[in-house]
């Protein structure tokens, strides 16, 4: 895997290597390879995978043959912090 630093900018080259290794399933394996897993939890995990696998295949199907209509997409939440005030004109008062 690898990230291009531009213009010294260390902190963005850190997030898009981390959205990189969450797309991949780096952080769900180390977090599964924390702790010794039984071989009958890991059937049951592998198994339960494949269920939700194969549920996914055949909604994406039924979508495309157009068996079920599409759920409508949620709207995604802004943050406080990202949404723009409108912007205002101060006038200057003469006040004395």
């Amino acid at each position: 895997m690898q990230v291009i630093v531009r213009e010294n900018n260390v902190d963005q080259a850190l997030r898009v290597l981390k959205k990189k290794m969450q797309r991949e399933g780096v952080f769900r394996e180390m977090k599964r390879r924390r702790s010794y897993e039984k071989p009958s939890e890991k059937k049951t995990r592998e198994k339960s995978d494949a269920i939700r696998r194969a549920r996914k295949l055949a909604r994406k199907q039924a979508i495309r043959e157009g068996l079920i209509v599409v759920p409508p997409k949620r709207e995604r939440v802004v943050s406080k912090r990202m949404q723009t005030l409108p912007a205002t004109t101060a006038q200057p008062t003469n006040e004395v």
